[in-house]
């Protein structure tokens, strides 16, 4: 991605640490977490430090890399980092496959995430067939470069669309109680694409009026059935984009399909820290006695989904 007119990416390893943009930060500061251990990105991933299922898979990867005294230990503990997220079990039965093979932890994790960052590519060149000069999109969570290392899956096909000289449009939702938003409209402010970040309960007015003629989110977990998870608010955005006639893709690699569940009814949804809707920035927006159930995640029934954009190309639902 670009920052401030420079090539980065959202994840790195050098001198023997992980580099993580710390998005807790972003997008008013530009901030860059260290671990130098397992516990350190074990931390990351716990606190959205990354966050983003394909990001999240590279970070464990090289969390193994760091902890690889102690293999089986660390595997554990990243394991348990966050329930939903596929790309972070594949991430690390990746990782420990090739290891038994003979193959040299850092090597395995770098090949890991230039593989992420390749599939994200043809992502975005397989998805920006389906944007036309001129169009409208409605992005839901922050699905970028961000999430993903380099070029993102939901926001992979728009980045090329602008970088082939198309016109295009950007309604980013908010994404309450994280506001991943912000975090969508900073990097599609670097790279110059013209946005505006509304708030989530609009979407619905602006697919109504005809505002919207394309909806593309990201996936955290895709069942056996094309039933996915993505981020809390993805399935009323896909109930309401067929319910007004709008194509609604779901871009992902094929690392966040897990053929081991058959349907979303066994996706595990994380029910996340009530404190993330108490506050923003650490002012509080609400007294504390009043009540609050915060789940991560939803899952949207593969009957929504116009198609999947994905490396090997599109699957048409």
């Amino acid at each position: 991605m670009i920052v401030n007119g420079k090539k980065i990416k959202a994840l790195f390893f050098k001198d023997n640490t992980l580099k993580i943009i710390d998005q807790r930060k972003l997008p008013f500061k530009f901030e860059i977490y260290t671990a130098k251990t397992v516990d350190d990105v074990v931390y990351a991933i716990k606190e959205m430090i990354v966050r983003g299922a394909p990001a999240i898979g590279v970070a464990a990867a090289y969390g193994v890399v760091l902890g690889r005294h102690d293999l089986i230990e660390s595997y554990k503990k990243l394991k348990s980092s966050r329930p939903t997220a596929f790309d972070l079990f594949y991430a690390l039965d990746y990782m420990l496959d090739n290891i038994k093979r003979g193959e040299k932890p850092k090597d395995i994790a770098k090949k890991y995430l230039n593989d992420i960052v390749n599939r994200c590519k043809k992502i975005g060149e397989n998805g920006e067939k389906l944007i036309q000069d001129g169009m409208k999109i409605l992005t839901h969570c922050n699905a970028g470069a961000l999430a993903t290392v380099d070029y993102g899956t939901a926001l992979a096909p728009i980045r090329l669309a602008n970088r082939n000289g198309k016109k295009i449009f950007v309604f980013v939702d908010e994404t309450r109680p994280r506001c991943q938003g912000q975090l969508t409209s900073w990097e599609l402010k670097n790279e110059g694409i013209n946005h505006c970040l509304i708030v989530d309960n609009a979407a619905g007015y602006y697919l109504k009026k005809g505002d919207i003629d394309l909806v593309i989110t990201g996936a955290d977990r895709i069942a056996k059935n094309h039933d996915f998870a993505n981020k809390i608010g993805t399935y009323e955005k896909a109930v309401i984009a067929k319910e007004n006639g709008i194509p609604f893709y779901v871009a992902a690699p094929l690392s966040t399909f897990d053929n081991n569940i058959s349907s979303g009814d066994e996706i595990i949804i994380e029910e996340r820290n009530e404190k993330e809707l108490y506050n923003i920035n650490g002012k509080n927006i609400m007294p504390l006695w009043i009540k609050i159930k915060n789940p991560a995640f939803d899952v949207t029934p593969k009957k929504y989904v116009t198609g999947f954009i994905t490396e090997n190309g599109i699957m048409k639902v």
